[in-house]
C-alpha cells in the first residue's frame, strides 16, 4: 500500500474494546459526578468564584470511563491536579499571565507530576488555567491549588468512589487478591513470562503505556484462557465428572459427614434435599475453620454435634454438564476451588468434578497430542 494511503489509513479510528454497560456507566458517572462536585463546591464556596472549573470534565472522563487507568488513581487526580495548580500560579507570578507563562507552566506541570508519580491529564489544564484564568483566578493566587483546585478534586473523586462502587468496579483500581494471601504469583502467571518480565517490556517501550503491569499479566493470562478454551472446548464436564457422588442431607449429623469424608478419602460432600437439590457443600474447610472448629486440647473431632447445615457452605459455585472444562480451568487455578457440583436444570446433583479430574482431563489431552 502507497505510504500516503498508509498515513491517511492511520487517522482512522480502531474499534473501542468495550461493552455497552461501560460506555453508559462512564456517560452516566461523569455526569452524576460533575453535578454532585459542582454543587458541593457552590454550597462550600458560596458566591467566590471561580467555584468549579473546566479541567474537571477531563478529570471526570478518567475517573469514571476509565477507572483502571493508572491516571486515574487517587493520588493521581488529587495530587496531579493540585500540584499543577500551584506551579501555574508560581509561573503566573514569575512570568505574568501570558503565553509564555502558559507553556512554562504546562510543561513543569507535567515534570513535577512525573517525578511525584501523580500523573493525571487534566492536570496540564488545570496549570494553564491558573495563568489564563483571568482576574478571579489571580485574586486567589496560592489559595487557588486549595480553593477550587484540591477541593473540587476530592469532591471528584469522592463521586468515583460511590459510583464505581455501586456499579461493582475495583476503585480505587487494585489487581485481583490472591486467594491464598500469599506472596506467590497465580498459577496461570507461573509459567512463561513473569511480572518481571511485564515490567521489563512496557519499560522498553520508551514511553508511557496506560497500562499497569499487574493489569497487563492478567489480560494476557486470560487470553490463554481464551486460547485453551478454542483448543479444549471438545471437552465437557459430563466426560470427565465423577457420577456415583456421595453426597450428605442437611439434616445429617456432621459425624456422619465426616465419617463418609474419612471412609470415601475425599475432600468435600454436595448437601442435597431428597429430592436431589443442591442446597450447599460441605468440605474440611467447614470443619476446621470458622465457627465450628474442634476444642484444640482434643483429637480432631467436632466439639459438640451439630447437623449439616450448621456448618455447610450455603453460597456453591456450579458447572452443567455440558460445560467444557476449559471454563472451569481458571476458577480451579486461580479462584481456589477444589471441587464443583455438577447440576442438571432443576439443580439436582448429576456429578462432581476436582481439580485431579480437570488435571488429568488436560495432561490425557496433551499426550494424545
Amino acid at each position: 500500500m502507497h505510504p500516503v494511503l498508509l498515513w491517511f489509513r492511520a487517522l482512522i479510528p480502531g474499534p473501542l474494546n468495550v461493552s455497552r454497560r461501560e460506555m453508559l456507566l462512564g456517560s452516566l458517572g461523569a455526569g452524576i459526578g460533575l453535578i454532585v462536585a459542582e454543587w458541593l463546591s457552590r454550597l462550600t464556596l458560596g458566591t467566590l468564584n471561580p467555584w468549579f472549573i473546566a479541567p474537571m470534565g477531563a478529570s471526570a472522563v478518567l475517573l469514571f470511563a476509565m477507572p483502571a487507568s493508572p491516571l486515574a488513581q487517587p493520588w493521581s487526580i488529587v495530587g496531579g491536579n493540585t500540584v499543577s495548580a500551584l506551579v501555574g500560579v508560581s509561573c503566573a507570578m514569575l512570568l505574568g499571565h501570558t503565553g509564555l507563562a502558559a507553556g512554562a507552566a504546562g510543561a513543569l506541570a507535567i515534570a513535577v507530576m512525573f517525578a511525584l508519580r501523580c500523573l493525571h491529564p487534566p492536570g496540564g489544564a488545570v496549570a494553564v488555567t491558573a495563568v489564563l484564568g483571568g482576574a478571579a483566578v489571580t485574586h486567589l493566587g496560592y489559595d487557588f491549588a486549595l480553593w477550587p483546585v484540591a477541593a473540587n478534586s476530592g469532591l471528584m473523586l469522592l463521586a468515583a468512589v460511590l459510583f464505581n462502587a455501586l456499579a461493582g468496579r475495583r476503585y480505587p483500581h487494585q489487581p485481583a487478591p490472591q486467594p491464598h494471601h500469599t506472596r506467590d504469583p497465580l498459577p496461570s502467571h507461573r509459567l512463561g513470562f513473569t511480572h518481571e518480565d511485564l515490567t521489563q517490556a512496557l519499560a522498553s517501550q520508551g514511553e508511557l503505556m496506560d497500562i499497569s503491569p499487574e493489569d497487563l499479566e492478567d489480560i494476557l493470562a486470560r487470553a490463554h484462557q481464551l486460547a485453551a478454551r478454542r483448543q479444549w472446548g471438545s471437552v465437557h464436564c459430563r466426560d470427565i465428572m465423577s457420577r456415583d457422588v456421595v453426597s450428605v442431607g442437611p439434616r445429617d449429623s456432621v459425624d456422619e459427614a465426616w465419617a463418609r469424608l474419612a471412609h470415601h478419602k475425599i475432600k468435600a460432600l454436595p448437601v442435597v434435599r431428597e429430592d436431589g437439590a443442591l442446597v450447599g457443600i460441605l468440605s474440611l474447610h467447614d470443619f476446621f475453620i470458622g465457627h465450628s472448629a474442634p476444642d484444640p486440647r482434643r483429637q480432631p473431632a467436632m466439639s459438640q454435634a451439630r447437623v449439616v447445615e450448621d456448618i455447610m457452605t450455603r453460597k456453591v459455585r456450579t458447572a452443567h454438564p455440558q460445560q467444557p472444562i476449559a471454563d472451569l480451568v481458571g476458577l480451579f487455578s486461580d479462584g481456589g476451588l477444589h471441587h464443583m457440583p455438577v447440576v442438571d436444570e432443576a439443580q439436582r446433583v448429576v456429578g462432581m468434578v476436582t481439580q485431579s479430574d480437570v488435571v488429568a482431563a488436560l495432561f490425557r489431552g496433551a499426550a494424545r497430542a
